[in-house]
């Protein structure tokens, strides 16, 4: 099995001001443990000559992910070194509208790691996509996260996420979940 890495939307505005004052902090301090645990699965990666893709979400005008802002970039802890592939999307499937499907399979790349931000958005679909693509995917179950949404919290979402998705499978192909200290590569 040859595998990649995939970063979604590691970005320096990906949460802020998603939640109530009340909760912003809880969010803004879990996203930091979890890019905490990424950087640690991406320096694994890059020791083991695994390639590293970056998912870079492209925001439109007013968007706090507007392209080229401040709350667009990357988040330094998790920056591309040389070699490493920046995608960029605009929806919250990362294959669709970009090359990333194109440049796995030139490198005969099977097996996806795959963590970031949203969990219930860009993670979810993204790692479902995957699986009906053909590829297998090791989803980082505390390797993604997102803000609060209605009514629901973060820590429920990414709850939900994990029990629907592990296992999610099209033919052959299926999401398994991790801890991120279990993956290497």
């Amino acid at each position: 099995m040859t595998t990649a890495l995939l970063i979604i939307d590691v970005q320096n505005a990906i949460v802020a001001g998603l939640g109530t004052p009340e909760r912003q902090p809880a969010i803004d301090a879990a996203l930091n443990q979890m890019i905490g645990r990424l950087q640690v699965v991406q320096a694994r990666a890059r020791t083991a000559h695994t390639p590293v893709f970056l998912i870079q979400h492209d925001g439109g005008p007013g968007d706090p992910l507007a392209r080229s802002s401040m709350g667009w970039g990357l988040r330094h802890e998790i920056a591309p070194v040389s070699g490493e592939v920046v995608i960029h999307k605009k929806s919250c499937d990362s294959f669709f509208g970009t090359d990333l499907d194109g440049q796995l399979r030139q490198r005969s790349i099977n097996h996806l790691v795959i963590g970031g931000c949203m969990t219930q958005f860009c993670i979810d679909t993204t790692a479902r996509r995957a699986v009906t693509l053909g590829y297998d995917v090791t989803l980082l179950s505390d390797g993604h996260t997102t803000a609060d949404m209605g009514a629901l919290t973060f820590e429920q979402i990414i709850a939900h996420h994990n029990a629907v998705l592990d296992g999610f499978d099209a033919g052959a192909h299926a999401i398994a979940l991790r801890p991120a200290l279990e993956v290497t590569f």
